[in-house]
């Protein structure tokens, strides 16, 4: 239908209804994907923080056979070539964690491994917004990152304390089960775990700060009784 036939057969009413309710529903669609965007973005910068191979090698999958739509850069992580990294580095990690004394030292170096790569996911899922907002991901995706990074080597430091290894096993498959679950549950519905990080995060900074206090007290001097 052209523009002349518009103006002669339909109402200028009707046309400026139909116009409104599709700018209307158009809004409410970006809204939408705006908000599914910053749940892969807070999401997988949480995650990553926990298990970053498994967080990968989840949403790749997803991506790769179409369970999701990875927003941004994201998709890139259906690559073949990410998907084998990660899924290499995966099962290295999956008995690295189970040792006590390799997981402490496999999770310190991960510091400067798990908390950039979370800042990076972050804004990647962000690369078609303007560059402000990008580098806004990146500074809280790294934030975000840190904190469930510093609650799951401090919770795993302190478990490699016991001699028992069934604490620690258990620990690590727990971390294993969070990171693919809350990928799952972000490729169908990152608006949740948006929602679940935002808790998650206060809980981290009480567990860290639980935890610190615990090895204070373990490793405070002990005074020696004075002499009668």
């Amino acid at each position: 239908m052209t523009t002349g036939e518009w103006d002669s057969e339909v109402p200028l009413g009707v046309v400026f209804v139909r116009h409104r309710q599709s700018t209307v529903v158009l809004d409410v669609h970006n809204r939408y994907m705006d908000l599914g965007t910053l749940g892969f973005a807070m999401g997988s910068a949480w995650l990553s923080g926990i298990n970053l191979y498994a967080t990968v090698l989840a949403l790749g999958l997803m991506q790769r056979f179409h369970f999701a739509h990875l927003p941004g850069d994201l998709a890139y992580l259906g690559h073949t070539w990410v998907l084998a990294a990660s899924g290499a580095l995966y099962v290295i990690q999956f008995i690295a964690d189970k040792i006590p004394a390799v997981d402490s030292t496999w999770d310190m170096i991960h510091t400067f491994i798990r908390v950039p790569a979370g800042a990076i996911l972050a804004a990647g899922a962000f690369a078609n917004f303007d560059p402000k907002i990008r580098l806004i991901a990146l500074l809280v995706g790294g934030g975000i990152a840190l904190s469930s990074h510093g609650a799951k080597t401090a919770t795993r430091l302190a478990a490699n304390t016991s001699p028992e290894p069934i604490s620690n096993v258990a620990l690590s498959l727990l971390g294993d089960a969070v990171a693919f679950g809350g990928s799952l549950l972000m490729g169908f519905h990152p608006a949740v775990l948006c929602i679940i990080v935002l808790a998650a995060v206060a809980i981290s900074i009480l567990i860290i700060h639980w935890i610190v206090r615990w090895f204070r007290r373990l490793f405070r001097p002990r005074s020696s009784p004075s002499p009668a």
